[in-house]
């Protein structure tokens, strides 16, 4: 399911992240319980009227030392590439500035839907000084207060009147969306040309919900494939690229439309951080994820690179221990082939489900072979059952006496068992626990 994208964009100081925090729920972070996936999040999923939707921070996209109004400028951009609808945020207590001016201006090009949400107006007898923004050419200016709340849902109201008509299609059944993303350059475009130039049989190319986004299916030994548009698969200016953090907006709005993700490095430059950070979401996304390392053929290597490589990826991409690695040259089709059945492979375990009596086997063995913690040397954790209630990915409840008393080591624990019973490369898995009776 592909869920439209909202941006959020202003001058400085104008509440631009206050809005956005307010929006997603306050969570302002991604804080996983595992070492190096804590991220600052310039993206977050937002709900209203039953309905999800994506917000993107452009006030957390920085590009190194440009000055301010470049900023203001590349902010503005990238919103209105990626965005259905987009948000201009300016200050009621500052009245309209020139800085409000600049960033309107470019937003009048763009033919996309803008709102105007004047912020800092706390109370009625501050709405009057609304008026003087719509000379910016929106149309009605909506007074709110991202501190308190105040008026953020008429706003969000209008918003939905904008969203597109195909918002939230569901994905074909029986094709396996995949996904290409990583940061630029480590070769995306290259890999996908690759494995559809090999003798594959094309079925369309249509556009997608990213923004001039190409999406080409084709077939491969009877099995259905839609690869879906990330980064490399388009054009676009330098400023881009040059942008750590728009690789992942990208990627994210990958991730929404793709059952299984191929996470791209650069064999021959090797990880760096904005690996992590990409990867971080695909872990985060719940999708399949296969780790593929390209330009393999540009490294110098012996009997022992690949291996030391691999260790490398497994310490410093730990929170996807799960994920199968491809070493792979794009440019010399070395090893492409074995893409695809590494894909369907990561899709049927991403969608495998279990018997319930042979998961209740493996939960009590775990159990009988390491038991339940106590809290505080007082009360102890009491299995009851466990079954399987989702899957995309594979999802477990647990039913216990406390669900205060499944500590996460001990939910690791049991994840780790539950891969070991079953064949689940590739997928990540959820461990839920509830109260025997709910």
């Amino acid at each position: 399911m592909s869920k439209p994208v909202v941006a959020i964009v202003g001058r400085p100081n104008v509440g631009k992240s206050t809005i956005f925090n307010r929006f997603v729920g306050e969570r302002i972070a991604i804080v996983e319980d595992i070492p190096g996936v804590t991220r600052d999040r310039i993206y977050g999923e937002a709900e209203w009227l039953n309905h999800m939707f994506n917000v993107i921070d452009t006030g957390g996209i920085m590009i190194g030392d440009e000055p301010l109004s470049e900023q203001m400028r590349v902010q503005a951009e990238i919103a209105i590439e990626e965005a259905d609808v987009i948000i201009l945020i300016v200050n009621g207590r500052d009245g309209l500035t020139a800085a409000d001016e600049d960033v309107s201006k470019i937003l009048l090009r763009s033919n996309k839907p803008v709102i105007v949400g004047v912020n800092k107006v706390d109370n009625l007898e501050m709405e009057e000084q609304i008026y003087d923004f719509y000379s910016l050419g929106f149309g009605q200016p909506f007074p709110i207060s991202g501190s308190h709340g105040r008026g953020t849902g008429d706003l969000l109201d209008e918003v939905f009147n904008h969203f597109p008509s195909d918002a939230w299609d569901e994905i074909e059944p029986d094709t396996i969306h995949f996904a290409v993303v990583g940061r630029p350059n480590v070769g995306k475009s290259s890999l996908v040309n690759s494995i559809l130039g090999e003798e594959r049989v094309i079925v369309s190319e249509r556009a997608g919900t990213t923004r001039d986004a190409i999406d080409t299916s084709f077939v491969s030994d009877k099995q259905k494939y839609r690869i879906v548009d990330t980064a490399g698969m388009r054009k676009r200016g330098k400023i881009y690229e040059n942008t750590e953090k728009y690789s992942v907006l990208r990627a994210m709005r990958a991730l929404e439309r793709a059952n299984v993700v191929l996470v791209v490095l650069d064999g021959e430059e090797g990880i760096i951080e904005q690996d992590k950070k990409v990867a971080g979401y695909a872990h985060e996304s719940g999708r399949g994820v296969v780790i593929v390392v390209n330009k393999w053929d540009a490294v110098e290597k012996d009997d022992r690179t690949m291996n030391e490589f691999t260790e490398r990826i497994r310490e410093e991409f730990s929170f996807i221990a799960y994920a199968p690695i491809i070493f792979v040259s794009a440019k010399t089709k070395q090893r492409v082939q074995k893409v695809l059945p590494v894909v369907k492979l990561v899709s049927d375990n991403h969608q495998m489900r279990m018997p319930t009596h042979v998961i209740n086997d493996v939960i009590m063995d775990a159990v009988a072979m390491n038991p339940t913690p106590t809290a505080s040397g007082m009360k102890r954790l009491r299995i009851n059952y466990a079954t399987q209630v989702a899957v995309a990915p594979p999802t477990f409840v647990v039913f216990v006496n406390d669900p205060e008393l499944l500590h996460f080591s001990y939910r690791r624990y049991l994840e780790n068992k539950l891969r070991e019973a079953f064949s689940l490369e590739g997928s990540p898995l959820k461990v839920i626990a509830r109260r025997k009776n709910e």
